[in-house]
């Protein structure tokens, strides 16, 4: 079969040719941009899950929807390093900024005029500056330099101005649980004050397992300000149909035999699916995919994986961190309770703090209770058991 043809796609935040398993949390997003329309409350969206599940993917399509829908629509990307605190601020000042150039294309009224005016005092004071909005920047509003006080002004301002047209704010954030801590604060009282005070304002994020944990931390009231949705990997009838869906076009099958070895290989999970559906293209002559094409594909898409998905975060990890990851593939999928990785690791438990913590703030391990831990990466024990002899730790 032709590799230009290959309709499979993995990649991080790449939309599959079938978007399968997420109705539900489409359609919740659709009623809260027709409830937004008849001027009703709704709640901002939170989708957490582990990695390759497909959360990008779904935040970037919801983002897509509020985007048909009108709505004025901000996103970024949260970075867990310390650069990542300025970066996220100037990226939210810069986009709010371009977004709101839209408005000096329609009528100004005295609200437009003076959101417009509080965004310019915002990206000058946060942001790089340097966009000009064709108004005076206001003085006293959005301009303290205090994230937790301007941001709620910020968008205080824009909502009034996009209510007159029957327009939201949407605020879609990927990797929410990197966000600095202030302005992940500031956004939640933000938030917080939107579902008071009737602002159309929606906080739309993706993150990890631990994500509701981060967000109650920074907020008690963090639980109640948002519709919670767990991602993860796809039921039995979904994944078939993530695999057999895209090829229907190109008059390819799977033969029973070899579309179970496909999805025992994936256990459901959006990329894996992707990755293995990739490979089966790639070996199968064509027009069927038998069960030794998917045998095959089995091996070369593992091959893949362990190049390139595994590898990536293993690399992120120092030895000693490594140590900690080889520790709890005893477990499988886990969690592993921390006291019992410190005794594997031959150390005291208190010693295992500084390891735990450097790789939850990497992304590679998460606390899904107190004194537990586990991989955000799944299949990660058994990236560990196939290479653990070449593991220099």
């Amino acid at each position: 079969m032709r590799a230009a043809l290959n309709p499979f796609n993995p990649g991080s935040g790449l939309r599959p040719p079938a978007l399968v398993g997420r109705a539900t949390e489409i359609e919740a997003f659709e009623v809260t941009i027709e409830r937004t329309g008849r001027e009703l409350p709704s709640r901002g969206l939170i989708l957490s899950g582990l990695r390759g599940v497909g959360k990008t993917v779904l935040l970037n399509e919801l983002r897509r929807r509020a985007e048909d829908a009108n709505w004025f629509v901000v996103s970024l990307e949260a970075r867990p390093d310390e650069a990542g605190a300025s970066s996220a601020r100037e990226t939210l000042a810069r986009e709010v900024t371009a977004q709101a150039r839209q408005f000096t294309r329609s009528r100004l009224t005295d609200k437009v005029k003076a959101a417009l005016s509080t965004v310019s005092a915002f990206n000058a004071k946060i942001g790089p500056g340097g966009i000009d909005l064709g108004v005076q920047i206001a003085r006293g509003r959005a301009d303290s330099g205090q994230i937790e006080v301007d941001l709620p002004e910020l968008v205080q301002d824009l909502c009034a101005a996009l209510s007159e047209e029957g327009r939201a704010f949407g605020l879609f954030i990927d990797e929410l649980q990197d966000l600095d801590p202030d302005l992940l604060r500031a956004l939640l009282v933000t938030q917080h004050q939107a579902g008071q005070r009737g602002w159309p304002f929606y906080l739309i994020g993706a993150g990890l397992p631990h994500l509701p944990g981060v967000l109650a931390e920074a907020r008690s009231y963090a639980e109640r300000l948002f519709d919670y949705r767990t991602i993860a990997q796809l039921p039995r009838a979904e994944a078939t149909k993530a695999l057999t869906d895209p090829v229907v076009q190109h008059d390819v099958t799977f033969e029973p035999s070899a579309l179970q070895l496909l999805l025992d290989a994936s256990a459901g999970y959006p990329y894996f699916l992707q990755e293995y559906g990739r490979a089966a293209w790639d070996v199968a002559p064509g027009p069927g995919i038998t069960k030794e094409d998917a045998h095959d594909a089995v091996i070369l898409g593992l091959q893949r994986l362990d190049a390139g998905f595994f590898r990536a975060r293993w690399d992120r990890a120092t030895r000693s961190e490594r140590r900690m990851l080889i520790a709890m593939a005893a477990d499988v999928e886990g969690p592993s309770s921390s006291s019992e990785v410190a005794r594997r690791m031959e150390i005291r438990p208190s010693s295992l703090g500084p390891y735990r913590a450097s790789l939850i703030g990497k992304g590679l391990v998460y606390a899904p209770e107190h004194g537990k831990v586990a991989y955000t990466v799944p299949g990660m024990s058994d990236y560990v058991h196939r290479h653990r002899e070449d593991f220099d730790v």
